[in-house]
């Protein structure tokens, strides 16, 4: 949620305002409660507090008096994908069969995706979950102002884990390139990233052996 990635970055946050009590209280209206549960889940998953947030959203289900929204459902998904336990894949399936191409919700799955590095084929999934109409960055240069350069973040990062390490760099450089002029909030993540592409590429190329023009290793 917005509100809360613009506290992080201005120093302040969500978890300071607002407690698990105010998230769980059950006599305010479903509008009211379903802010309050967004901002203060959204603030634990910029944490990267996941245990915590599935905890709370667990708790949220046993109280609520309605089921829980498609949004709160992917914050949940967030927080499993994000401990890399397998049955985050089931609950994000079940969030994509209702989300359709809502922005927000995908960013959360594909935020999870990201931060998950132990599931099964999490890489691959990121990069078909990136490639959704709502999230597609293309590949044209010309059409990079209307690209989404987190998205382009996290689909280097899988392309990092799937040894494409050239692809990974282009996707670096041109979220790098589409940046808003100033923009710092993610500059220094991108260029970590690109370190790592940089590093992950010289120790793969150190270890294969290099060949002769017969085939055999040299």
């Amino acid at each position: 949620m917005d509100a809360a990635w613009a506290a992080r970055s201005a120093g302040r946050s969500v978890l300071d305002l607002l407690s698990p009590e105010d998230v769980l209280a059950t006599n305010r209206n479903p509008i009211t409660s379903r802010t309050l549960a967004h901002l203060y889940l959204s603030a634990l998953r910029f944490d990267f507090r996941c245990p915590t947030l599935q905890r709370l959203v667990e708790q949220l289900a046993q109280t609520a008096r309605q089921p829980l929204d498609c949004y709160t459902r992917a914050l949940y998904a967030f927080a499993l994908l994000g401990q890399s336990r397998p049955e985050g894949l089931t609950v994000m399936d079940e969030v994509l069969a209702t989300a359709e191409e809502h922005t927000k919700t995908l960013h959360v799955l594909l935020h999870g995706l990201w931060l998950g590095q132990d599931l099964d084929e999490g890489a691959e999934r990121l990069l078909a979950l990136s490639s959704r109409p709502a999230l597609a960055t293309g590949t044209d240069t010309d059409t990079d102002t209307d690209t989404d350069p987190i998205v382009l973040f996290r689909e280097a990062g899988a392309l990092r884990r799937l040894g494409r390490y050239d692809e990974g760099l282009s996707a670096i450089d041109r979220a790098i390139d589409c940046l808003p002029p100033g923009d710092i909030s993610v500059h220094a993540d991108l260029l970590r990233e690109r370190s790592l592409l940089c590093a992950a590429r010289d120790l793969h190329q150190h270890r294969s052996p290099t060949r002769t023009s017969s085939g055999v290793p040299s």
